[in-house]
């Protein structure tokens, strides 16, 4: 369930469709993926899950993979 709803997030800050979002998604090959969207995606992942990302993280979760298991991590 957590996994889809990441998957989600992505999808409506990046603009592109749900299935777009795959398990080797990354700012290297998502082009929307710029500096600006992943502050509002790290917002936006925040709000939808209730969570504060600690600001040390922020800047590695550059992947989906990444992402998913510090969410994960963090809605423990």
């Amino acid at each position: 369930m957590t996994n889809m709803k990441i998957k989600e997030v992505m999808s409506a800050v990046f603009e592109i469709p749900v299935e777009s979002i795959l398990d080797d998604s990354s700012t290297d090959n998502l082009e929307n993926w710029d500096s600006l969207r992943h502050l509002n995606l790290i917002l936006a992942l925040e709000e939808e899950f209730g969570i504060s990302i600690p600001d040390d993280e922020v800047g590695n979760l550059v992947n989906y993979k990444l992402i998913q298991i510090t969410i994960n991590e963090l809605v423990k």
